[in-house]
């Protein structure tokens, strides 16, 4: 998986050996298929100029290169290029957000927002709560991103978070693996295109590595059977482990195009930021890098003030944090984010079933599974979750059960329909403790770019946190039937035990108590045979602890069981707000035809910024008292409200506002003073009614709570179309 923010998983730097390409594919009853163009999963800003081994072209065609001003083939809300840079440029004149420490040149990855990108941020996450905690009784916590060392070891992350880095040896620039291979290969496969003659669009290039560009761009025409080699290896990049990697860059000869030299074999690089806890720096401790594991340990608690009941959920909202090594493409890749995490606990004995999930079958997703990716294939089948999970493409209920939700609230958002995506992840990629993860992608000018992640942890964290400290992170129920059951049962001897181990007995303890039946069944025989066991204790001592008879017992017990005893499946969605939001105002993004500098965003009325802009005619000091009650009217039913009164006209003024993504304005003109009416405007098609303030705030506030379109409201209030009163000038 290629994440800025690796949503719901983890890779392992070790990963085994990637799974070969197969040209197999489930069959599917009643699903429809298409094949999209080719479209890099996630790149910003791409390396264009190659070295190119000969033995992997037939001749050469140098193609001078064109500047162009759309910057990718990227479309807007109303089908046209969009030009990203226009839109960016927009985004940080109108302060939705800024590179941190700008004045001091910024830092990679840092980012802030100002007044609308923070009110839009607010209303996402608003949403997400009542989509989510609200509408599932999630129970939501809020722990601390500060986490001690032994937290982060026992979760996997300590050893296993990396991503895998290679160094240039020339220039001693650090290059991220996975990356550098898909933009050496992209630009291959580019100069392919240029040299067939086909028209080729330049993505925007960061300038800050505009300086590692060559003047020209080199079109190499390849063999077909190499093109095709290089969209595999592409459709599958995620699957590679470092090794591999290591592979692909030795075979294809990718060089560095600042240098014209192959980097360094990839190694893996820790994400976390690791700092002291404490004065005297003896704590180790991580920024986290997920809120996931606040949530997982105080599970025992959370299930007590839930009453013991099964299943239910936890959720989390807060930053995270992760060294990325190469961050670029804005807020696409950061260093530090927000995520809202859910941990749906449920008992695996049940296979995972949803009592809801008949609410949500029906609903069509559009799948990239993963055996469609190792046959080197993007091919997406669009089919219902239902379907999905009867055919076991999906592995349970509960999982398809998030992945609807999941939809419902990107839709519900304002994310185009047609720019979204759910991949499952490939057998590298996997994290380590997942049996089956899903990832809803959406189509920006950087590709397919994951902005949630869905993952079936299975017992991973509950069960690693539980042997690690001994709590008893465990669910037990009263069984209506008793049942008999025979195992082997390890006694401890605590008066002996405790002054034996010291300090380390309780992790000693927990590691005898965890070990399996037929571990057990094996050291009774070696305990009755030699006296003593050796017990395996990762972080005590050598990582092997001799236990002698005098301290444990192993017995063949029989036990009438009341109490069902297990722990938990978890399964989690993982959401990467600020990822959401870039891509929210990417699909939303337009401009007015005719008027290329008018940019509009066409923010749904709940997650806009502001809601509604108040712009009075004049400035006059009879339109302030109308002002001030119509803006205490809307805050009274919970609207937000801007005043305009600039002297721009009212047309300029209604501008500024469409780039702010504001969806109604109210005018206040000389007819207001007459006999208390506004005209009420509508954003997108930019028409008006006009009626008393009463049924124009009710009409907001329908609007904005999603009970009345906007042809409703022309329905049911007169049209304005022109000024029923002379309008006098304004005095000074």
């Amino acid at each position: 998986m290629r994440p800025l923010a690796r949503l719901a998983s983890l890779r392992s730097p070790v990963a085994g050996q990637a799974l070969k390409p197969t040209s197999s594919t489930r069959a599917v009853a009643s699903r429809t298929s298409w094949t999209p163009a080719p479209i890099p999963r996630i790149s910003s800003t791409s390396l264009r100029s190659f070295s190119l081994s000969t033995s992997h072209y037939r001749f050469q065609v140098y193609v001078k290169k064109q500047n162009t001003k759309m910057t990718s083939t990227a479309t807007t809300l109303k089908g046209q290029p969009l030009d990203k840079g226009a839109l960016e440029s927009m985004l940080r004149r109108r302060m939705f957000f800024a590179p941190s420490f700008d004045i001091y040149g910024g830092v990679a990855g840092l980012y802030d927002y100002g007044p609308p990108g923070c009110a839009l941020q607010a209303n996402i996450i608003d949403i997400w709560r009542k989509h989510f905690v609200l509408e599932e009784d999630m129970l939501e916590v809020d722990c601390t991103a500060l986490t001690p060392h032994d937290v982060l070891k026992t979760s996997g992350h300590v050893d296993k978070f990396a991503d895998w880095m290679c160094k240039d040896p020339k220039n001693g620039d650090i290059l991220r693996a996975d990356h550098f291979v898909e933009d050496v290969l992209e630009a291959r496969l580019k100069g392919d295109k240029e040299a067939r003659g086909q028209k080729v669009e330049d993505k925007e290039e960061d300038p800050k590595r505009k300086k590692k560009k060559a003047k020209g761009t080199e079109a190499v025409k390849l063999e077909d059977a190499v093109v095709k080699e290089y969209e595999e290896i592409l459709a599958q990049i995620d699957n590679y482990n470092g090794e591999q990697l290591g592979e692909l860059i030795k075979k294809y000869d990718l060089r560095n195009p600042a240098t014209g030299v192959q980097p360094e074999p990839p190694v893996a690089f820790n994400l976390m930021f690791q700092t002291a806890i404490g004065p005297s720096g003896n704590l180790a401790g991580y920024l986290r890098p997920e809120t996931a594991q606040g949530q997982f340990l105080n599970f025992a608690k959370l299930l007590e003030y839930n009453a013991g009941n099964m299943p239910f959920a936890s959720a989390s909202i807060g930053k995270s944090y992760r060294n990325e090594i190469a961050p670029r493409g804005g807020l696409l890749r950061v260093r530090e984010f927000l995520m809202a995490e859910i941990e749906h606990f449920v008992d695996p004995a049940g296979h995972k079933k949803h009592e809801r999930f008949h609410e949500v079958a029906d609903i069509e997703l559009a799948l990239l599974d993963r055996n469609v990716q190792l046959s080197g294939q993007t091919t997406v089948t669009k089919m219902t979750i239902g379907e999905a999970v009867k055919q076991k493409i999906v592995d349970n209920e509960t999982l398809g059960y998030f992945l609807a939700r999941i939809h419902l609230f990107l839709k519900k958002i304002g994310i185009d329909q047609s720019k979204i995506r759910f991949r499952q992840h490939m057998g590298n990629e996997m994290a380590h403790y997942a049996c089956d993860c899903w990832d809803a992608e959406l189509l920006t000018s950087s590709g397919w770019v994951e902005c949630v992640g869905c993952a079936d942890r299975s017992a991973y964290d509950l069960t690693v946190h539980a042997k690690k400290t001994g709590a008893p992170l465990v669910v037990r129920e009263t069984l209506e039937t008793p049942e008999i059951v025979e195992k082997w049962e390890p006694e401890i001897n605590s008066k002996k035990f405790g002054p034996t181990f010291r300090k380390d007995a309780k992790t000693v303890e927990a590691a005898i108590l965890a070990l399996s039946q037929e571990e057990l069944a094996k050291l009774a025989e070696e305990l009755k045979t030699n006296g003593k066991i050796v017990v395996d204790v990762p972080g005590v001592g050598d990582g092997k602890v001799e236990v002698s008879k005098d301290l444990v017992a192993i017995e063949w017990k029989k036990h009438t069981i009341n109490i069902r005893e297990y722990t938990p499946n978890v399964i989690e969605p993982s959401f990467g707000i600020g990822r959401i939001l870039y891509s929210l105002l990417e699909h939303n993004y337009w401009v007015r035809e005719g008027d290329e500098a008018r940019g509009v965003i066409s923010f749904p009325p709940a997650v806009a910024p502001v809601k509604v802009l108040i712009v009075p005619i004049s400035s006059k000091a009879e339109f302030a008292p109308h002002v001030r009650r119509l803006s205490q009217k809307l805050r009274s039913v919970g609207i937000s409200s801007r005043v305009d009164d600039s002297s721009a006209s009212i047309g300029r003024r209604y501008a500024r506002n469409d780039e702010l993504g504001t969806p109604f304005g109210l005018t206040i003109d000389f007819q207001t003073l007459q006999d208390g009416t506004f005209t009420l405007r509508e954003r997108d098609s930019t028409r008006q009614v006009r009626a008393e303030e009463e049924k124009i705030v009710d009409a907001i506030k329908a609007l904005v709570e999603g009970a009345k379109t906007w042809q409703d409201v022309e329905s049911e209030l007169p049209i304005f179309e022109g000024q029923e009163l002379e309008i006098r000038p304004a005095e000074n």
